[in-house]
Protein backbone atom coordinates (compact mmCIF):
# COMPACT_ATOMS: atom_id res chain seq x y z
CA UNK A 1 0.00 0.00 0.00
CA UNK A 2 2.05 2.87 -1.37
CA UNK A 3 1.34 6.14 -3.10
CA UNK A 4 1.61 6.14 -6.89
CA UNK A 5 3.73 9.14 -7.97
CA UNK A 6 2.26 9.10 -11.46
CA UNK A 7 -1.24 9.52 -10.06
CA UNK A 8 -0.28 12.27 -7.63
CA UNK A 9 1.54 14.64 -9.99
CA UNK A 10 -1.27 17.19 -9.79
CA UNK A 11 -0.92 17.33 -6.00
CA UNK A 12 2.73 18.36 -5.99
CA UNK A 13 3.45 20.63 -3.03
CA UNK A 14 0.10 19.91 -1.38
CA UNK A 15 1.25 17.07 0.87
CA UNK A 16 4.32 15.97 2.83
CA UNK A 17 5.43 12.71 4.43
CA UNK A 18 5.91 12.93 8.19
CA UNK A 19 6.86 9.25 8.38
CA UNK A 20 7.84 7.16 5.38
CA UNK A 21 8.10 3.36 5.27
CA UNK A 22 11.50 2.13 6.37
CA UNK A 23 11.66 -0.44 3.57
CA UNK A 24 11.64 0.13 -0.17
CA UNK A 25 10.27 -3.36 -0.79
CA UNK A 26 6.56 -3.85 -1.51
CA UNK A 27 4.55 -5.38 1.31
CA UNK A 28 4.23 -8.61 -0.63
CA UNK A 29 5.56 -9.99 -3.86
CA UNK A 30 5.60 -13.36 -5.53
CA UNK A 31 8.53 -15.47 -4.45
CA UNK A 32 9.73 -17.65 -7.37
CA UNK A 33 10.50 -20.42 -4.91
CA UNK A 34 6.92 -20.38 -3.65
CA UNK A 35 5.56 -20.39 -7.20
CA UNK A 36 7.71 -23.38 -8.15
CA UNK A 37 6.95 -25.36 -4.99
CA UNK A 38 3.18 -24.81 -5.29
CA UNK A 39 3.25 -25.85 -8.95
CA UNK A 40 5.10 -29.05 -8.05
CA UNK A 41 2.63 -29.88 -5.28
CA UNK A 42 -0.44 -29.28 -7.43
CA UNK A 43 0.90 -31.50 -10.21
CA UNK A 44 1.75 -34.27 -7.75
CA UNK A 45 -1.63 -34.13 -6.02
CA UNK A 46 -3.52 -34.12 -9.32
CA UNK A 47 -1.48 -37.15 -10.46
CA UNK A 48 -1.46 -39.21 -7.25
CA UNK A 49 -4.79 -38.14 -5.78
CA UNK A 50 -5.68 -39.03 -2.19
CA UNK A 51 -2.35 -40.75 -1.59
CA UNK A 52 -0.56 -37.43 -2.11
CA UNK A 53 -3.09 -35.64 0.09
CA UNK A 54 -2.45 -38.02 2.99
CA UNK A 55 1.30 -37.89 2.43
CA UNK A 56 1.35 -34.11 2.67
CA UNK A 57 -0.99 -34.25 5.67
CA UNK A 58 1.62 -36.37 7.48
CA UNK A 59 4.67 -34.42 6.31
CA UNK A 60 3.43 -30.84 6.58
CA UNK A 61 0.49 -30.97 8.98
CA UNK A 62 1.70 -33.70 11.30
CA UNK A 63 -1.63 -35.48 10.83
CA UNK A 64 -1.05 -39.24 10.90
CA UNK A 65 -4.60 -40.56 11.00
CA UNK A 66 -5.91 -42.54 8.01
CA UNK A 67 -8.69 -40.04 7.29
CA UNK A 68 -8.62 -36.23 7.22
CA UNK A 69 -12.37 -35.72 7.55
CA UNK A 70 -13.99 -34.92 10.89
CA UNK A 71 -17.20 -36.65 11.93
CA UNK A 72 -20.42 -34.74 12.58
CA UNK A 73 -20.12 -35.27 16.34
CA UNK A 74 -16.59 -33.81 16.41
CA UNK A 75 -17.82 -30.72 14.59
CA UNK A 76 -20.94 -30.33 16.71
CA UNK A 77 -19.15 -30.66 20.07
CA UNK A 78 -16.06 -28.53 19.32
CA UNK A 79 -17.57 -25.63 21.23
CA UNK A 80 -17.57 -27.65 24.45
CA UNK A 81 -13.88 -26.82 24.82
CA UNK A 82 -14.63 -23.07 24.95
CA UNK A 83 -15.83 -20.89 27.78
CA UNK A 84 -19.49 -19.82 27.72
CA UNK A 85 -18.38 -16.22 27.12
CA UNK A 86 -16.29 -17.25 24.12
CA UNK A 87 -19.15 -19.28 22.63
CA UNK A 88 -21.55 -16.40 23.09
CA UNK A 89 -19.16 -13.99 21.37
CA UNK A 90 -18.76 -16.37 18.43
CA UNK A 91 -22.52 -16.86 18.20
CA UNK A 92 -22.98 -13.09 18.11
CA UNK A 93 -20.46 -12.72 15.29
CA UNK A 94 -22.01 -15.54 13.27
CA UNK A 95 -25.50 -14.13 13.70
CA UNK A 96 -24.58 -10.55 12.75
CA UNK A 97 -22.60 -11.64 9.70
CA UNK A 98 -25.52 -13.80 8.60
CA UNK A 99 -28.02 -10.94 9.01
CA UNK A 100 -25.87 -8.55 6.99
CA UNK A 101 -25.44 -11.18 4.26
CA UNK A 102 -29.20 -11.76 4.19
CA UNK A 103 -29.69 -8.01 3.71
CA UNK A 104 -27.38 -8.13 0.70
CA UNK A 105 -29.20 -11.15 -0.70
CA UNK A 106 -32.57 -9.46 -0.35
CA UNK A 107 -31.28 -6.56 -2.43
CA UNK A 108 -30.39 -8.84 -5.35
CA UNK A 109 -33.67 -9.45 -7.13
CA UNK A 110 -34.43 -11.36 -10.30
CA UNK A 111 -35.78 -9.07 -13.03
CA UNK A 112 -37.44 -9.23 -16.43
CA UNK A 113 -38.30 -6.70 -19.11
CA UNK A 114 -40.04 -6.78 -22.50
CA UNK A 115 -37.55 -4.86 -24.64
CA UNK A 116 -39.88 -4.99 -27.63
CA UNK A 117 -43.23 -6.68 -28.31
CA UNK A 118 -42.49 -10.38 -28.15
CA UNK A 119 -38.87 -9.97 -26.97
CA UNK A 120 -38.56 -10.73 -23.25
CA UNK A 121 -35.21 -10.69 -21.46
CA UNK A 122 -34.21 -11.03 -17.84
CA UNK A 123 -31.85 -12.51 -15.32
CA UNK A 124 -31.98 -14.86 -12.35
CA UNK A 125 -29.53 -15.02 -9.45
CA UNK A 126 -28.45 -18.64 -9.12
CA UNK A 127 -25.95 -19.72 -6.42
CA UNK A 128 -22.91 -21.82 -7.25
CA UNK A 129 -23.38 -25.40 -6.08
CA UNK A 130 -20.21 -26.24 -4.16
CA UNK A 131 -17.78 -23.96 -2.30
CA UNK A 132 -14.52 -24.79 -0.58
CA UNK A 133 -13.56 -22.57 2.36
CA UNK A 134 -10.03 -22.46 3.75
CA UNK A 135 -9.93 -21.46 7.42
CA UNK A 136 -6.39 -20.58 8.55
CA UNK A 137 -5.43 -21.29 12.12
CA UNK A 138 -1.74 -20.51 12.39
CA UNK A 139 -0.13 -18.09 14.83
CA UNK A 140 -3.49 -16.33 15.20
CA UNK A 141 -6.59 -18.57 14.85
CA UNK A 142 -8.86 -16.12 13.03
CA UNK A 143 -12.23 -17.49 14.07
CA UNK A 144 -14.38 -14.99 12.16
CA UNK A 145 -13.10 -16.26 8.82
CA UNK A 146 -15.80 -18.94 8.83
CA UNK A 147 -18.53 -16.32 9.29
CA UNK A 148 -17.30 -14.38 6.25
CA UNK A 149 -16.89 -17.37 3.94
CA UNK A 150 -19.01 -20.34 5.04
CA UNK A 151 -21.83 -18.28 6.55
CA UNK A 152 -22.09 -15.84 3.65
CA UNK A 153 -22.04 -18.68 1.11
CA UNK A 154 -24.90 -20.34 2.96
CA UNK A 155 -26.84 -17.06 3.05
CA UNK A 156 -26.42 -16.93 -0.73
CA UNK A 157 -28.01 -20.38 -1.03
CA UNK A 158 -24.92 -22.50 -1.79
CA UNK A 159 -25.83 -26.19 -1.50
CA UNK A 160 -22.57 -27.55 -0.11
CA UNK A 161 -19.70 -25.81 1.68
CA UNK A 162 -16.60 -27.90 2.36
CA UNK A 163 -14.11 -26.54 4.91
CA UNK A 164 -10.43 -27.20 5.47
CA UNK A 165 -8.49 -26.07 8.51
CA UNK A 166 -4.94 -27.03 9.45
CA UNK A 167 -4.36 -29.00 12.64
CA UNK A 168 -2.36 -27.55 15.47
CA UNK A 169 -0.27 -29.57 17.90
CA UNK A 170 -3.43 -30.79 19.58
CA UNK A 171 -5.67 -31.10 16.55
CA UNK A 172 -7.94 -28.51 14.92
CA UNK A 173 -8.49 -25.26 16.81
CA UNK A 174 -11.81 -25.65 18.68
CA UNK A 175 -12.85 -22.01 18.21
CA UNK A 176 -12.26 -22.09 14.45
CA UNK A 177 -14.07 -25.43 14.24
CA UNK A 178 -16.99 -24.13 16.30
CA UNK A 179 -17.20 -21.07 14.05
CA UNK A 180 -17.43 -23.37 11.03
CA UNK A 181 -20.21 -25.30 12.77
CA UNK A 182 -22.13 -22.11 13.61
CA UNK A 183 -21.75 -20.92 10.02
CA UNK A 184 -23.32 -24.06 8.55
CA UNK A 185 -20.34 -26.01 7.18
CA UNK A 186 -21.44 -29.26 5.56
CA UNK A 187 -18.13 -31.14 5.76
CA UNK A 188 -14.87 -30.34 7.54
CA UNK A 189 -11.41 -31.70 6.75
CA UNK A 190 -8.32 -31.30 8.90
CA UNK A 191 -5.92 -30.30 6.18
CA UNK A 192 -3.72 -27.27 5.65
CA UNK A 193 -2.02 -25.31 2.92
CA UNK A 194 -1.68 -26.19 -0.74
CA UNK A 195 -2.87 -29.75 -0.22
CA UNK A 196 -6.17 -28.48 1.20
CA UNK A 197 -6.90 -26.23 -1.76
CA UNK A 198 -5.82 -28.89 -4.25
CA UNK A 199 -7.99 -31.49 -2.54
CA UNK A 200 -11.06 -29.28 -2.78
CA UNK A 201 -10.37 -28.18 -6.36
CA UNK A 202 -9.60 -31.69 -7.68
CA UNK A 203 -12.56 -33.37 -6.00
CA UNK A 204 -10.46 -35.39 -3.55
CA UNK A 205 -12.40 -34.12 -0.51
CA UNK A 206 -16.01 -35.07 -0.96
CA UNK A 207 -17.87 -36.47 -3.92
CA UNK A 208 -17.12 -33.71 -6.43
CA UNK A 209 -14.72 -30.82 -7.03
CA UNK A 210 -15.79 -27.49 -5.63
CA UNK A 211 -16.76 -24.66 -7.98
CA UNK A 212 -15.16 -21.92 -5.92
CA UNK A 213 -12.47 -21.56 -3.25
CA UNK A 214 -12.55 -18.78 -0.65
CA UNK A 215 -10.60 -17.83 2.45
CA UNK A 216 -7.31 -16.29 3.49
CA UNK A 217 -3.97 -17.98 4.00
CA UNK A 218 -0.20 -17.67 3.80
CA UNK A 219 1.92 -17.10 0.68
CA UNK A 220 1.59 -20.75 -0.37
CA UNK A 221 -2.20 -20.67 -0.04
CA UNK A 222 -2.39 -17.41 -2.00
CA UNK A 223 -0.19 -18.84 -4.76
CA UNK A 224 -2.26 -22.03 -4.90
CA UNK A 225 -5.39 -19.95 -5.37
CA UNK A 226 -3.68 -18.02 -8.16
CA UNK A 227 -2.65 -21.19 -9.97
CA UNK A 228 -6.04 -22.88 -9.50
CA UNK A 229 -7.99 -19.83 -10.71
CA UNK A 230 -9.81 -20.76 -13.88
CA UNK A 231 -10.26 -24.34 -12.84
CA UNK A 232 -12.24 -22.92 -9.93
CA UNK A 233 -13.40 -19.43 -9.08
CA UNK A 234 -11.76 -17.66 -6.13
CA UNK A 235 -12.86 -14.83 -3.88
CA UNK A 236 -9.89 -12.53 -4.55
CA UNK A 237 -6.11 -12.41 -4.48
CA UNK A 238 -5.36 -10.91 -1.08
CA UNK A 239 -1.99 -9.84 0.28
CA UNK A 240 -1.04 -8.71 3.79
CA UNK A 241 -3.79 -7.00 5.79
CA UNK A 242 -3.85 -3.20 5.41
CA UNK A 243 -5.29 -0.26 7.30
CA UNK A 244 -5.42 3.45 6.56
CA UNK A 245 -6.82 6.25 8.69
CA UNK A 246 -7.95 9.64 7.43
CA UNK A 247 -8.00 12.10 10.33
CA UNK A 248 -8.12 15.80 11.12
CA UNK A 249 -7.21 17.87 14.16
CA UNK A 250 -10.25 16.58 16.10
CA UNK A 251 -9.01 12.97 16.14
CA UNK A 252 -7.68 11.24 19.24
CA UNK A 253 -4.01 10.40 18.47
CA UNK A 254 -3.94 7.47 20.90
CA UNK A 255 -6.97 5.83 19.27
CA UNK A 256 -5.57 6.41 15.79
CA UNK A 257 -2.22 4.90 16.80
CA UNK A 258 -3.96 1.92 18.41
CA UNK A 259 -5.99 1.25 15.28
CA UNK A 260 -2.92 1.47 13.05
CA UNK A 261 -1.06 -1.01 15.24
CA UNK A 262 -4.14 -3.21 15.46
CA UNK A 263 -3.80 -4.10 11.79
CA UNK A 264 0.01 -4.01 11.78
CA UNK A 265 -0.30 -6.88 14.27
CA UNK A 266 -1.50 -9.17 11.45
CA UNK A 267 2.03 -9.61 10.12
CA UNK A 268 5.46 -8.03 9.82
CA UNK A 269 4.61 -6.87 6.30
CA UNK A 270 1.16 -5.41 7.04
CA UNK A 271 1.00 -1.75 5.90
CA UNK A 272 -0.59 0.94 8.08
CA UNK A 273 -1.04 4.49 6.79
CA UNK A 274 -2.31 7.77 8.23
CA UNK A 275 -3.35 10.69 6.04
CA UNK A 276 -4.14 13.79 8.06
CA UNK A 277 -4.89 17.44 7.48
CA UNK A 278 -3.15 18.27 10.79
CA UNK A 279 0.63 18.12 11.13
CA UNK A 280 0.28 18.22 14.91
CA UNK A 281 -2.04 15.21 14.86
CA UNK A 282 0.33 13.30 12.59
CA UNK A 283 3.31 13.92 14.87
CA UNK A 284 1.27 13.00 17.94
CA UNK A 285 0.22 9.70 16.34
CA UNK A 286 3.85 8.80 15.59
CA UNK A 287 4.74 9.47 19.22
CA UNK A 288 1.72 7.52 20.51
CA UNK A 289 2.52 4.52 18.31
CA UNK A 290 6.06 4.34 19.67
CA UNK A 291 4.77 4.47 23.25
CA UNK A 292 2.15 1.76 22.67
CA UNK A 293 4.64 -0.53 20.98
CA UNK A 294 6.82 -0.43 24.09
CA UNK A 295 4.08 -2.26 26.04
CA UNK A 296 2.47 -4.34 23.28
CA UNK A 297 2.84 -8.10 23.68
CA UNK A 298 2.88 -8.53 19.89
CA UNK A 299 5.42 -5.76 19.29
CA UNK A 300 7.69 -8.31 17.61
CA UNK A 301 5.13 -8.33 14.76
CA UNK A 302 3.49 -4.89 14.89
CA UNK A 303 6.80 -3.10 15.47
CA UNK A 304 8.56 -4.22 12.27
CA UNK A 305 5.34 -3.72 10.29
CA UNK A 306 5.01 -0.13 11.55
CA UNK A 307 8.68 0.63 10.98
CA UNK A 308 8.99 -0.94 7.53
CA UNK A 309 5.52 -0.37 6.08
CA UNK A 310 3.92 2.36 8.21
CA UNK A 311 3.49 5.91 6.92
CA UNK A 312 2.09 9.26 8.06
CA UNK A 313 1.29 11.90 5.44
CA UNK A 314 0.15 15.49 5.93
CA UNK A 315 -2.39 16.81 3.40
CA UNK A 316 -2.92 20.53 2.79
CA UNK A 317 -6.72 20.27 2.72
CA UNK A 318 -9.64 17.85 2.63
CA UNK A 319 -9.56 17.58 -1.17
CA UNK A 320 -5.91 16.57 -1.10
CA UNK A 321 -6.54 14.07 1.70
CA UNK A 322 -9.27 12.40 -0.36
CA UNK A 323 -7.04 12.22 -3.45
CA UNK A 324 -4.21 10.71 -1.43
CA UNK A 325 -6.48 8.12 0.17
CA UNK A 326 -8.16 7.19 -3.10
CA UNK A 327 -4.69 6.62 -4.53
CA UNK A 328 -3.80 4.27 -1.66
CA UNK A 329 -7.12 2.41 -2.09
CA UNK A 330 -6.69 0.64 1.27
CA UNK A 331 -8.29 -2.60 2.34
CA UNK A 332 -9.64 -1.04 5.57
CA UNK A 333 -10.24 2.71 5.84
CA UNK A 334 -11.08 4.55 9.06
CA UNK A 335 -12.30 8.17 9.08
CA UNK A 336 -11.79 10.21 12.27
CA UNK A 337 -12.87 13.78 11.44
CA UNK A 338 -15.29 16.53 12.34
CA UNK A 339 -17.22 15.82 9.12
CA UNK A 340 -17.12 12.08 8.51
CA UNK A 341 -20.12 12.17 6.16
CA UNK A 342 -18.34 14.57 3.81
CA UNK A 343 -15.46 12.13 3.47
CA UNK A 344 -17.83 9.18 3.18
CA UNK A 345 -19.45 10.85 0.18
CA UNK A 346 -16.16 11.89 -1.41
CA UNK A 347 -14.05 8.74 -1.00
CA UNK A 348 -14.29 6.09 -3.75
CA UNK A 349 -11.53 3.51 -3.33
CA UNK A 350 -11.50 1.23 -0.28
CA UNK A 351 -12.47 -2.28 0.72
CA UNK A 352 -14.60 -1.28 3.72
CA UNK A 353 -14.94 2.06 5.51
CA UNK A 354 -15.23 2.68 9.26
CA UNK A 355 -16.79 6.03 10.11
CA UNK A 356 -16.01 7.88 13.32
CA UNK A 357 -13.65 7.29 16.21
CA UNK A 358 -15.99 4.68 17.74
CA UNK A 359 -15.65 2.47 14.66
CA UNK A 360 -12.54 0.31 14.59
CA UNK A 361 -11.48 -2.32 12.07
CA UNK A 362 -11.27 -4.93 14.84
CA UNK A 363 -15.07 -4.91 15.12
CA UNK A 364 -15.30 -6.17 11.53
CA UNK A 365 -12.27 -8.45 11.85
CA UNK A 366 -14.00 -10.40 14.63
CA UNK A 367 -17.43 -10.44 12.97
CA UNK A 368 -19.14 -8.06 15.39
CA UNK A 369 -19.94 -5.42 12.75
CA UNK A 370 -21.53 -7.95 10.39
CA UNK A 371 -19.64 -6.75 7.31
CA UNK A 372 -17.25 -9.00 5.44
CA UNK A 373 -13.52 -8.74 6.13
CA UNK A 374 -12.39 -10.59 3.00
CA UNK A 375 -11.35 -7.47 1.10
CA UNK A 376 -9.05 -6.37 -1.77
CA UNK A 377 -5.50 -5.34 -0.91
CA UNK A 378 -2.51 -3.82 -2.75
CA UNK A 379 -4.64 -1.19 -4.50
CA UNK A 380 -7.23 -3.71 -5.65
CA UNK A 381 -9.99 -1.53 -4.19
CA UNK A 382 -9.54 0.79 -7.18
CA UNK A 383 -11.38 -1.75 -9.30
CA UNK A 384 -12.82 -4.49 -7.06
CA UNK A 385 -14.99 -4.95 -3.99
CA UNK A 386 -14.69 -7.46 -1.18
CA UNK A 387 -16.38 -10.81 -0.72
CA UNK A 388 -20.16 -10.67 -0.40
CA UNK A 389 -23.27 -12.69 -1.11
CA UNK A 390 -23.14 -11.52 -4.73
CA UNK A 391 -19.82 -13.32 -5.29
CA UNK A 392 -21.53 -16.67 -4.70
CA UNK A 393 -24.37 -15.86 -7.09
CA UNK A 394 -24.39 -16.04 -10.88
CA UNK A 395 -26.70 -13.48 -12.54
CA UNK A 396 -27.82 -15.76 -15.37
CA UNK A 397 -29.50 -14.01 -18.27
CA UNK A 398 -32.26 -15.37 -20.49
CA UNK A 399 -34.27 -14.30 -23.51
CA UNK A 400 -37.57 -15.44 -24.97
CA UNK A 401 -38.53 -14.46 -28.52
CA UNK A 402 -42.02 -14.92 -29.90
CA UNK A 403 -43.03 -15.66 -33.46
CA UNK A 404 -44.32 -12.12 -33.92
CA UNK A 405 -41.03 -10.57 -32.80
CA UNK A 406 -38.96 -12.60 -35.28
CA UNK A 407 -39.01 -10.38 -38.42
CA UNK A 408 -37.43 -7.32 -36.81
CA UNK A 409 -34.69 -9.36 -35.06
CA UNK A 410 -33.95 -11.74 -37.91
CA UNK A 411 -33.73 -9.10 -40.64
CA UNK A 412 -31.29 -7.02 -38.56
CA UNK A 413 -29.16 -10.10 -37.86
CA UNK A 414 -29.14 -10.99 -41.56
CA UNK A 415 -27.84 -7.52 -42.43
CA UNK A 416 -25.11 -7.49 -39.78
CA UNK A 417 -24.01 -11.09 -40.44
CA UNK A 418 -23.80 -10.47 -44.18
CA UNK A 419 -21.51 -7.48 -43.57
CA UNK A 420 -19.33 -9.48 -41.19
CA UNK A 421 -19.14 -12.44 -43.56
CA UNK A 422 -20.58 -14.85 -40.98
CA UNK A 423 -22.77 -17.04 -43.18
CA UNK A 424 -23.79 -19.52 -40.49
CA UNK A 425 -25.02 -16.72 -38.24
CA UNK A 426 -26.99 -15.30 -41.16
CA UNK A 427 -28.53 -18.70 -41.86
CA UNK A 428 -29.96 -19.02 -38.34
CA UNK A 429 -31.97 -15.87 -38.95
CA UNK A 430 -32.82 -16.60 -42.59
CA UNK A 431 -34.22 -20.06 -41.79
CA UNK A 432 -36.54 -18.61 -39.21
CA UNK A 433 -37.78 -15.97 -41.63
CA UNK A 434 -38.42 -18.69 -44.23
CA UNK A 435 -40.41 -20.78 -41.77
CA UNK A 436 -42.37 -17.72 -40.72
CA UNK A 437 -43.28 -16.94 -44.35
CA UNK A 438 -44.12 -20.58 -45.08
CA UNK A 439 -46.50 -20.59 -42.18
CA UNK A 440 -48.16 -17.41 -43.35
CA UNK A 441 -48.66 -18.84 -46.86
CA UNK A 442 -50.38 -21.99 -45.70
Amino acid sequence: MRFTPRRLGALSGRYAHLKSPGSDAPAAQQDPRVVERVSEMLLEIERDGSDAILRYARELDGWDRPDVELGAADIRTAGDALTPEHRQALELGAERTRRFAELQRAGLQDAEIELAPGLTTGYRYVPVQRVGAYLPAGKFPLTAGAFMTVGVAKAAGVDTVVCCLPPGKNGPDPAVLHSAYLSGADRVFVLGGVQALAGMAFGLLGEEPVDMIVGAGNAFVAEAKRQLFGRVAIDLMAGPSEVAVLADETADPELVAADLLGQAEHGVNSPAALVTTSRALGEAVIEAADKQLANLSTSDIAGPAWHDFGSVTWAQDAETAVALMDDLAPEHLEVHTADDEHYHSALRNYGSIFLGQWSTVAYSDKGMAGTNHVLPTAGGARHSAGLSVSRFLKPLTYQRVSRDATPLLAEAVETISDYEGMAAHEATATMRLQRLREGENR
